[in-house]
């Protein structure tokens, strides 16, 4: 039991990166953790942290430490739900990862949804558009669209993402509205750049059956899904964007649907976990709770 209360020591340092900071949070003097710590690198004999007199960083072992040692607690703390007779309610903190505009367009009013259900569920929500490594950070779920890459999580799908190119009236008005793919080249082009990757995202259309892709010279680049919708409308070019970016803006004419037919195959939007460890009462809820999701 020490070692596991020295485990739980340096998981919390690490992921506040610093004594104080992990104390704070748990409760206990910065001095108990440290010593914590200095325990349980002299029983493994080898050094976790850099540290300095304000804040501490992973060494290489520490990082690899980390990984595994985010994995043990959370098992401890299902295992622990399981034997005091809580799982009939779930509670806790639910730790979830989102896209930015989904998450907040889509995600959050469910989850507002799921808190009043459940008052002993806390949430701890992640707004970004990067992916993240959910085992070292801890997260329990991610909402992810497009097909699963990482072949240690499970993927549970809710709905679907359907692309969509958008222009302004007043663009159209000007250029004319193109009634065929090819003659996207004659117009402006608005690209998304991927946080991700930083490379632009191609333009995906179905002509036929078959999928199309395009890379289409541009003037104007936008990393922000909502930056390129605004764009759009202020008459720069064509952009292709998730329909429930574009939603709103399309009711209110403020844009209009290109080539509607040629729309793309609509991509999966998924929640993923670890699959290799229990599936927490908190996550069984979140997946209770997409069920009742009208898309």
């Amino acid at each position: 039991m020490q070692s596991l209360q020295q485990l739980a020591a340096f998981a919390e340092t690490a992921k506040h990166g610093s004594f104080a900071a992990a104390a704070r949070e748990t409760g206990s003097a910065p001095s108990t953790l440290a010593k914590a710590v200095a325990r349980l690198e002299q029983a493994l004999g080898v050094k976790l942290f850099h540290r300095t007199t304000r804040q501490v960083s992973l060494t290489p072992d520490g990082e690899r430490l980390f990984g595994r040692c985010q994995r043990l607690l959370a098992e401890v703390e299902d295992l622990h739900a399981d034997a005091s007779g809580v799982r009939e309610a779930p509670s806790g903190t639910l730790r979830i990862d989102m896209p930015i505009v989904l998450g907040r367009r889509l995600m959050l009013p469910l989850l507002a949804r799921m808190s009043q259900r459940h008052p002993a569920l806390s949430l701890d929500v992640r707004l970004h558009d990067s992916y993240v490594d959910l085992v070292k950070e801890g997260i329990d779920v991610a909402v992810r669209v497009g097909s699963l890459k990482d072949s240690g999580l499970v993927a549970r799908r809710f709905g679907t993402q359907a692309m969509v190119l958008v222009a302004s009236p007043a663009y159209l008005e000007q250029h004319g509205t193109p009634k065929r793919i090819d003659q996207l080249s004659a117009h402006g082009a608005l690209l998304f750049r991927m946080p991700s990757t930083g490379k632009d995202r191609p333009w995906q259309f179905r002509q036929r059956g078959q999928p199309v892709e395009l890379h289409p010279a541009s003037r104007v680049r936008i990393n922000d899904g909502e930056g390129l919708v605004e764009a759009a409308r202020l008459g720069l070019g064509l952009a292709q964007l998730p329909d429930y970016f574009v939603r709103e803006a399309l009711a209110r004419g403020e844009l209009v649907e290109v080539l509607p037919s040629s729309r793309p195959a609509p991509m999966p939007i998924s929640i993923v976990y670890p699959g290799a460890r229990l599936v927490p009462q908190r996550v069984r809820a979140l997946m209770a709770e997409l069920e009742t999701l009208r898309w």
